[in-house]
């Protein structure tokens, strides 16, 4: 994944960074993955 810093505005380009990651599922995938969780729990 990438993104382009336009015109050193780092903000924006985290901003669109950010979206990207939330479209793509990898903020709710790494929040299933903080803790160990056995397979008879699931």
């Amino acid at each position: 994944m990438q993104v382009s810093v336009r015109d050193n505005n780092v903000d924006q380009a985290l901003r669109a960074l950010k979206k990207k990651l939330q479209r793509e599922g990898v903020f709710r995938e790494m929040k299933l993955k903080q803790h160990f969780e056995k397979p008879s729990e699931k």
